[in-house]
Formats: structure tokens, C-alpha cells, sequence
């Protein structure tokens, strides 16, 4: 515990380098859990891939220190002055907000991950600079999720911490939006479609992201720029479908 009175840059390196800590944790133990996976469900599916994986983990670690830096000092803010809308008495809001703010704060990121990630690729400077790392995986694999440029890592980095300060979340809704942050990152880049294909076909299926429809995005990267939902693809007319290879894989298999 980091006393109250401790000087503010300081409190915020330590909290921050904490909670850095964890999101580095949390990053080995899915990707790890996952890639543990594929060597059972597809092995060699990643045979030979061993520099690669090396690479993405090296930026992921730098990926880490820069998403956790941020929140570990608003989490300092919360717990030692209140500040945010973070709150923890499970009767300040009705049960129901509960579902609605932890879909809000999916929703938003989205939005904010569809638009900065589109015009990435938009500009052929912002791919250079920053995108590229991503897609220097050829294919994607489960440790692919957090392998990102450190510009691009401050893109992703910053919308939990400013989430924060405009809409109310408790405690407990806010950890599951990164949970679900941490696994659909992983899972989206594994190189298999881990959900049942009737799943992935049906009508809730069609407005969620998969790995068949982010593989997608992989193969081409003209299209499939959303992260959680399929909501702005559509609506703007990017959204090519899903990846032919997973989903004649999924077919052969069910």
C-alpha cells in the first residue's frame, strides 16, 4: 500500500509500475494458457514461428509498462482522493447499470479502436511509424494480442484512464471489461476459431469478432478494423467477412 502523503510522481511510478506488473502477469498467463491450447488443438500450427513469438513477447513486455503506468496512477487517484467514478457499494447504482456501463465501456473502446486503428491504416506514415509491428506477425499467433508499437500502445492505453472520469463503473464491472480486453486480444489472433461454427454463423455470431473474422483482417488489411463488435465495420461498409482458411477449417471439423 502506497501511503497518501507520498509525493505525487512518486506515487504514481510505483503504482504504476505495480499495476504494469499485473497487466504483464495477466498477458503471460492468457497468451500462455492459449498457446498451451493450440499445441494440443493444432499442433504445429505455430512450428517454426519460435523468432517471431520471441519478438511479440519483447514488445508486449514494452506494451505492459505503457498500459499499466497510466492506470496504476489512476487507480492511486481513486483510492486516495477519490477521484474518478469508480465506486464499489453495490447499491450506489440499480443492478441493472451494472451490464450497461460494463457494455458502454466495451462499446467505447471499440469506437475508439476502430477509428485510430483504421486510419493506421489509412496513412501509409502511421503504418510505417507504429502499425507494422502488428503486422510484422505473419500469421498471428496467441502471443500476438499486446505485440505493439510503443505509439500505438499510448493510443490503446489511454481510454481506460479518461473511461474512468466520464462513466461510472464499479469496481468489479471494471476488471471484467479487461478481462474480456485480455482474452478476445488473445483468442482473435490465436490462427483457429475456438467458438463452435454454428456460433460464429449465427445472428449474435454476426455482430461479434472472432479469430475468423480478425484473421480476416490479417489477410487483407483493407477491412474487419474492430476490435469487440462488428457494429462500425458494418456500418461503414469495411466488414469483408470472415478468413475463407479458418472457416472452411471450422467447417471440416464440425
Amino acid at each position: 500500500m502506497i501511503p497518501a502523503d507520498t509525493p505525487i510522481w512518486i506515487a504514481f511510478l510505483l503504482a504504476g509500475s505495480a499495476m504494469s506488473v499485473i497487466v504483464l502477469l495477466r498477458y503471460f498467463l492468457a497468451s500462455g494458457l492459449f498457446a498451451w491450447l493450440t499445441r494440443i488443438m493444432r499442433p504445429g500450427l505455430y512450428r517454426k514461428l519460435g523468432p517471431q513469438i520471441r519478438r511479440e513477447i519483447g514488445w508486449s513486455v514494452i506494451a505492459a509498462f505503457i498500459y499499466g503506468l497510466p492506470t496504476g496512477a489512476v487507480f492511486w487517484l481513486w483510492n486516495h482522493h477519490g477521484a474518478t467514478l469508480l465506486y464499489t457499494d453495490w447499491n450506489a447504482y440499480p443492478l441493472w447499470y451494472l451490464l450497461l456501463s460494463a457494455f458502454l465501456y466495451l462499446f467505447a473502446q471499440d469506437s475508439w479502436f476502430y477509428w485510430t486503428h483504421r486510419a493506421m491504416h489509412g496513412s501509409p506514415l502511421l503504418f510505417r511509424l507504429a502499425h507494422k509491428v502488428h503486422h510484422d506477425s505473419r500469421p498471428p499467433t496467441a502471443w500476438t494480442a499486446m505485440s505493439f508499437h510503443p505509439l500505438e500502445s499510448i493510443t490503446g492505453a489511454l481510454v481506460i484512464p479518461v473511461l474512468v472520469f466520464i462513466i461510472p463503473i464499479h469496481l468489479a464491472m471494471l476488471g471484467a471489461v479487461l478481462a474480456t480486453a485480455t482474452l478476445m486480444g488473445v483468442i482473435n489472433h490465436i490462427g483457429w476459431e475456438i467458438f463452435p461454427r454454428r456460433f460464429v454463423h449465427s445472428v449474435l455470431g454476426g455482430w461479434l469478432i472472432s479469430a475468423s473474422h480478425h484473421e480476416k483482417h490479417h489477410e487483407d488489411y483493407r477491412c474487419n478494423y474492430g476490435l469487440y463488435f462488428r457494429f462500425w465495420d458494418r456500418l461503414c461498409g469495411t466488414d469483408r467477412g470472415l478468413s475463407r482458411r479458418l472457416d472452411q477449417q471450422g467447417a471440416a471439423r464440425s
